[in-house]
């Protein structure tokens, strides 16, 4: 099968956006794959549109209503936090099979207000019983693990949001653009702990797309601008021995980053940036050794050397990750897309990783059983 690039790529700026409809923010930002790609909606011959909360509306047919009507093939896809990588990932196989030239993946949602989660569908409550289902206290519990193997300390956690929070300084897209020194992100609210308010990403409304080509299509329309799909990897969670409901963020993510690093022909050391899922500050240190950019237990000594931060030896979250840009949870795969999309074409702006060919682009989903999208791009030619 050949390759696949991504020629357009299009975000809208994070945030709430209380007097618009999810499929209007997925029709803003669709139009913006699209003109940043010379292409018409007429071109495109399919959609796969992720979203969560939003899903069961029909996104891609009633953007479609907004945008022109043109009887693309439309397909709805939810996956949690990982519905847009699952979008992406859908039109990359759909190109890769031969039967589309021109695909269009968007991201879109409108988030509920207040804590995500709540209690199961099915079987008792797991309140009380293991723990807690919401996720700032998964993601705390998860963190409070590794800081009794290793020693890592809420300090070096919460250096995660001073970092993000100052990457997205740099980003116009981003919701939150402010400088959050330590003491600030320590002596805010304590959520589920060690994990205080400004250590949990906000819940905000948003958009991102990307148009998905043949290698032919590619050249037809110019590669100075296209990025290489190098790796697509999906996965859910692998089986673990212990109750569902202590949710374990490693196995899955180290699952799909292998497959994806596999498919690349490629390995961390490769990576000039990386864009993760850094849903909780805990999190981000986390998936640091999930995805091979240091050894296990060397994520506290890896945020205090400096080097995840713009400038460093592997920049991570440049855009402000979750915690500075927001996360509107089917969006947020496509954006971390984009976001290495513009960093392997030079487009960043202030916040551009110099000389960056090859970008990987993680995302997370749970809902009981978590789903892991990952994607490794590389700079056309």
């Amino acid at each position: 099968m050949s390759d696949t690039y991504i020629i357009g790529a299009g975000i809208i700026k994070f945030g709430r956006h209380p007097d618009r409809t999810p499929f209007q923010l997925a029709a803003e930002a669709s139009l913006l794959a699209l003109d940043d790609a010379g292409l018409m909606i007429r071109d495109i011959d399919a959609i796969y549109a992720g979203s969560t909360f939003n899903s069961a509306s029909m996104v891609a047919q009633r953007m479609l209503h907004l945008i022109g009507q043109t009887g693309a093939a439309c397909v709805n896809v939810s996956n949690a936090c990982a519905a847009g990588a699952t979008a992406v990932r859908q039109a990359v196989l759909a190109v890769k099979s031969g039967e589309y030239d021109i695909v269009l993946a968007v991201g879109a949602e409108k988030n509920p207000k207040g804590l995500m989660g709540g209690p199961l569908a099915e079987g008792p409550p797991p309140e009380g019983l293991f723990g807690s289902h919401a996720p700032p206290s998964i993601f705390a519990e998860a963190g409070i693990v590794h800081a009794a193997r290793y020693g890592t300390t809420i300090e070096q956690f919460a250096q995660v949001t001073v970092k993000n929070h100052h990457h997205g300084t740099l980003n116009p897209k981003a919701a939150y653009q402010l400088e959050t020194p330590m003491e600030d992100v320590l002596a805010s609210e304590m959520i589920s702990w060690p994990l205080t308010k400004l250590m949990c990403s906000p819940n905000v409304d948003g958009a991102a797309a990307v148009i998905v080509v043949s290698e032919k299509k590619a050249r037809e329309l110019g590669l100075s601008r296209a990025v290489r799909i190098r790796g697509s990897a999906l996965v859910s969670d692998p089986y673990e021995p212990r109750s569902p409901d202590m949710f374990d963020p490693n196995s899955v993510t180290r699952l799909a980053v292998g497959k994806a690093y596999a498919m690349a022909g490629l390995g961390p050391e490769d990576l000039d940036l990386v864009e993760l899922h850094d849903c909780f500050a805990t999190a981000e240190l986390l998936h640091y050794e999930n995805l091979g950019l240091c050894a296990d237990g060397e994520a506290g000594r890896l945020i205090d050397s400096g080097d995840t931060e713009l400038g460093g030896r592997i920049p991570v979250n440049v855009s402000g990750g979750l915690l500075a840009k927001g996360h509107p949870i089917g969006a947020t795969g496509v954006a971390n897309i984009v976001e290495i999309v513009e960093h392997l074409r030079g487009e960043a702006g202030a916040r551009q990783v110099a000389g960056a060919k090859i970008g990987l682009a993680h995302v997370l989903g749970f809902a009981g059983v978590a789903a892991c999208g990952v994607h490794i791009l590389e700079k056309a030619g």
